[in-house]
């Protein structure tokens, strides 16, 4: 049985299932998924819990697999947790899973839950999360997207009795603080919870100023090249800059972000060369293996790019290649970073302008 994040609190109190298995990579979601669990489990008589991390290729089972079976002296339910950071429970691991999960059924003295990380989709499709997922309840952590993150931050102050002043001061509040924690949700709730210790929720009436919040509110935003290459497609030109220099402060490699970048420039080449020769636009994604976020992407850019101007931002890549190694190039930036940056807006700026602009549109120079 699945189940969305948003949905387990009503599933909860309508009573708890022997077998949970919590899957994503957002650690603070988990982790109060995790939390609302155990205290309505504790609500329900489970006083006693064991907790196992399956950790390398020998990791013995037999011990989790007997916790399951055997209650102490002083409790009649219990909590079995186990946890695999690296989501590959192994062959042995595959066949406990499974023992696991169908000896759940029915057992009202023991409640399992199995934390993993975020899953591919040749994990999920393995006989031990399909028999987890049969006999249990899923709970897939989806990280909370840039474009969502205001309003979450909206919902986490009201749950603390505050709220930004109405209209677009509240907007530009909620996109500033955004800015300053995006990629880190556990920075960003620490945050919101500061704010509560500063500011309590009795004075002026809950309501927090953009100069408050700028006041208070680190700058614990982290970025990853795949959310750098979204925004790129997406055109968002501001939030790119500030990407790649967070990036950069963190010590990302030059060659992973070149990468990144040129691989989405090789793609949109590929596509765009296979609509020329005749396949429907839905056709030439699949081919190319383009799926899910780049597969919207790609459809609202396609239309804007020429055959041309591909042409010219693969040269571009070239080019930026050989300056992240160490070469250098006429008329181009001495440092891999300001190439980067260049290569970054010369997509960035051809992706969110008008089909027609977008023809017409000149190298911008960093």
């Amino acid at each position: 049985m699945q189940l969305a994040a948003n949905q387990l609190h009503t599933h909860l109190q309508r009573g708890l299932k022997s077998l949970y298995t919590l899957h994503g990579d957002e650690p603070l979601l988990q982790q109060e998924a995790l939390d609302a669990i155990r205290a309505h489990a504790r609500a329900d008589g489970y006083t006693e819990r064991t907790s196992h991390t399956v950790a390398g290729a020998h990791f013995d089972w037999s011990e989790v697999l007997a916790a399951g079976g055997s209650l102490s002296l002083f409790a009649d339910k219990q909590i079995v947790e186990i946890r695999i950071p690296s989501g590959k429970p192994g062959k042995d691991g595959s066949v406990a899973l499974q023992q696991l999960a169908q000896s759940a059924q029915g057992n009202d003295s023991t409640l399992t839950i199995v934390m993993l990380p975020r899953l591919d989709k040749m994990a999920k499709s393995a006989a031990w999360f399909a028999a987890l997922e049969s006999f249990g309840v899923t709970l897939q952590v989806e990280p909370v997207e840039r474009s969502a993150l205001p309003q979450w931050i909206a919902q986490r102050l009201g749950a603390q009795g505050q709220r930004v002043e109405a209209g677009e001061d509240g907007q530009r509040t909620l996109q500033f603080f955004a800015d300053r924690v995006e990629g880190n949700l556990l920075a960003a709730h620490q945050e919101i919870q500061k704010l509560a210790l500063l500011f309590p929720a009795e004075a002026q009436g809950g309501v927090l100023t953009l100069a408050q919040v700028e006041s208070a509110v680190l700058n614990v935003a982290r970025y990853d090249v795949f959310k750098l290459s979204e925004a790129v497609l997406a055109g968002q030109v501001v939030r790119v800059q500030r990407m790649l220099d967070g990036l950069q402060a963190e010590g990302e490699a030059e060659v992973l972000v070149h990468y990144t970048l040129a691989e989405d420039i090789r793609a949109l080449k590929r596509v765009k060369d296979a609509m020329v020769q005749g396949r429907p636009l839905p056709m030439a994604l699949r081919e190319n293996r383009i799926w899910g976020t780049k597969e919207r992407l790609f459809e609202r850019v396609l239309p804007k790019l020429s055959e041309s101007k591909l042409a010219e931002l693969l040269q571009s890549a070239h080019v930026v290649d050989g300056i992240v190694k160490g070469l250098k190039q006429p008329d181009w930036p001495s440092t891999g970073w300001q190439a980067l940056h260049r290569l970054s807006l010369q997509l960035c700026v051809l992706c969110g302008a008008s089909p027609k602009s977008a023809l017409a549109s000149t190298h911008l120079r960093r």
